[in-house]
């Protein structure tokens, strides 16, 4: 199930309470964190999600991990709220458009570049500085290899994809020998 929507609505929310307090970078890992964290163990987020548990236990188990996960208060009550609400299960969600809120905030864009081998240091650092140039921000790269590009990468910006990989130049050309 989607939560995007109720996880816009929140993000917004937190974010504001973030500013106002001038932590949102620890309450965004803080909550990122949590919600890694109760991903990867089924158990707890079937018991967290589970409105048969009562609220006063829930509470006393978001408290104990959050206390041993070193959380902020602020993400503490943030968590607590969501839980009081039923809306631990948007968490995922929530901390998703909170980071795309912090980048917003901080003149940052990511991209997801991928390649068919590693890329050189020196490789990265021209494209990053050609993507911030072009965009007019600060520029954070995620490297992905995918051996079927065979060669070349194809960067990701947002809804925006540009594809210089040797496999879709093959396929713009076999699509111009099969129009002819």
């Amino acid at each position: 199930m989607s939560y995007e929507n109720i996880g816009r609505r929140w993000a917004r929310a937190v974010f504001e309470i973030g500013k106002e307090t001038n932590s949102i970078p620890r309450l965004e890992a803080d909550l990122a964190a949590f919600a890694t964290a109760s991903a990867a163990n089924e158990e707890l987020a079937a018991v967290l999600n589970n409105p048969l548990v009562p609220e006063g236990s829930r509470e006393a188990i978001i408290g104990e991990l959050a206390s041993r996960m070193g959380l902020s208060e602020a993400a503490r009550s943030t968590l607590r709220l969501l839980a009081k609400k039923r809306r631990l299960a948007a968490l995922p969600d929530i901390a998703r458009q909170l980071a795309r809120l912090a980048d917003e905030d901080a003149g940052v864009v990511r991209a997801e570049v991928t390649s068919a081998a590693p890329l050189t240091d020196d490789y990265v650092g021209k494209l990053r500085s050609e993507l911030e140039k072009a965009t007019g921000k600060k520029v954070i790269i995620t490297q992905k290899q995918d051996k079927s590009l065979i060669g070349g990468v194809v960067t990701k910006i947002g809804d925006r994809v540009v594809d210089g990989s040797v496999r879709a130049r093959l396929a713009g050309f076999r699509d111009t020998l099969l129009r002819q």
